[in-house]
C-alpha cells in the first residue's frame, strides 16, 4: 500500500472552504481521474459536506459529462463506438461554461448540462448554478495537456485547484464492466467497450496525474492523500 495521510470527506471539504474564503467570485475545484474512479461520488460528497457545514447551499457540482456530444452527432461523425474519448466532447462548450461560472456573479443563474446514463445522452440545464460560491467540476480530461487534443489544456487555468483521484486499474475495469452492463450492454459488448476504449482512455488520463494539486486514493470511508 502506498504511504500518505488519511483524511475524511469532511476534512477535504474543510480544505476547500479554507481555499475559497476571501476568494473573489466563485471558487472552482476540479476533480480529475480515469473513467470509473469515483469522481462523481467524491464531488457530490464534497458538495454535501460543504452545504451541511454551512447550513446553506454554498456549493454545487457541474460535471464535465454534460458536454458529451449527442449520439446523433457521434453517429454522423462515425465515432459513436469511441464515445468517451477526448474528441467526443464539446470541449469549446465546456470551456465557455467554465468561464461563465467564473465570470458571473453569484446570484445570477448559470445553466449547466448533465448526463443521463439511462438514456445515454446529455441533458441541457440539468443543473443551475445560482447563489453557490463553490463549484466542483469533475471529469476525465481536466488535466489533459497534449498535442493531440490541444483545446483541453485551457481547462486547467480556469480552475483554482485540481485534484486527481487515483484508482488501481483492476478496480476501474470491474466498475466499468458493471456500469456498461447496467446500461444495457451484453457482458461481451461491455468487455469490448472497456478493453478497446475505456482502458485506453484511462492510460491517457493517468499521464496527467502529475499536474494535479492533490492526489487522492479511496481508503475505507475516507481518502488517502498520496
Amino acid at each position: 500500500m502506498r504511504g500518505g495521510v488519511e483524511t475524511s470527506l469532511a476534512e477535504l471539504a474543510a480544505r476547500v472552504r479554507r481555499r475559497a474564503e476571501g476568494h473573489s467570485g466563485r471558487f472552482l475545484l476540479g476533480i480529475a481521474g480515469p473513467p470509473g474512479a469515483g469522481k462523481s461520488t467524491l464531488a457530490r460528497g464534497i458538495r454535501d459536506e460543504l452545504n451541511l457545514a454551512a447550513g446553506a447551499a454554498i456549493a454545487e457540482v457541474a460535471p464535465m459529462d454534460g458536454f458529451h456530444l449527442t449520439n446523433a452527432q457521434l453517429r454522423a461523425a462515425g465515432i459513436l463506438d469511441r464515445k468517451g474519448e477526448p474528441d467526443t466532447f464539446d470541449t469549446a462548450g465546456y470551456l465557455a461554461q467554465l468561464r461563465a461560472i467564473r465570470d458571473t456573479a453569484p446570484g445570477i443563474p448559470v445553466s449547466w448540462p448533465t448526463y443521463d446514463r439511462a438514456i445515454h445522452e446529455p441533458v441541457p440545464g440539468g443543473v443551475v448554478v445560482d447563489r453557490q460560491t463553490i463549484v466542483i467540476t469533475e471529469g476525465n480530461y481536466l488535466l489533459l495537456d497534449d498535442r493531440a487534443h490541444p483545446a483541453w489544456s485551457a481547462v486547467r487555468v480556469l480552475l483554482d485547484e485540481t485534484w486527481y483521484l487515483d484508482v488501481p486499474r483492476p478496480i476501474i475495469e470491474q466498475r466499468l464492466l458493471r456500469r456498461h452492463i447496467r446500461g444495457g450492454r451484453t457482458p461481451e459488448a461491455a468487455r469490448t467497450k472497456v478493453v478497446q476504449s475505456d482502458l485506453r482512455n484511462a492510460v491517457l488520463v493517468e499521464s496527467t496525474r502529475a499536474r494535479a494539486d492533490l492526489v487522492l486514493r479511496k481508503a475505507g470511508r475516507g481518502y488517502r492523500i498520496d
